[in-house]
């Protein structure tokens, strides 16, 4: 139970800490990308306690988190070749959905190791 309220905790105290003019909008992004939690229902059962998602589900594999990493890096690395310009409200929304997806992966992966 303390594993799915971190899901919901962990992405405001990330928000205020880094995107505090737009935190509102930063945390509704980065909870949104639970939806990845979708590809639960593919697996039979759907919920088991003790299984490690990191690997199992096709939206929680390696593969899949070389691009979450890549949707949060790619904003980065274009600002810096725009040279201070802010941001294009297009790779501000992959940058927070980039990252509330290594989020979310990063708190599936502490669970498998309890």
């Amino acid at each position: 139970m303390i594993h799915i309220a971190l899901h919901f905790i962990v992405p405001p105290l990330v928000a205020l800490t880094f995107f505090h003019s737009r935190w509102r909008n930063a945390t509704v992004i980065m909870i949104a990308t639970m939806l990845v939690d979708a590809d639960h229902l593919l697996a039979d059962p759907i919920y088991d306690s003790i299984r490690c998602s990191i690997g199992f589900h096709p939206l929680h594999t390696i593969p899949a988190i070389v691009i979450y990493a890549f949707l949060f890096i790619l904003p980065l690395i274009m600002r810096r070749k725009a040279d201070g310009q802010d941001w294009h409200p297009t790779a501000r929304v992959l940058h927070l959905i980039g990252l509330g997806l290594l989020i979310h992966m990063a708190l599936d992966w502490i669970d498998c190791l309890v």
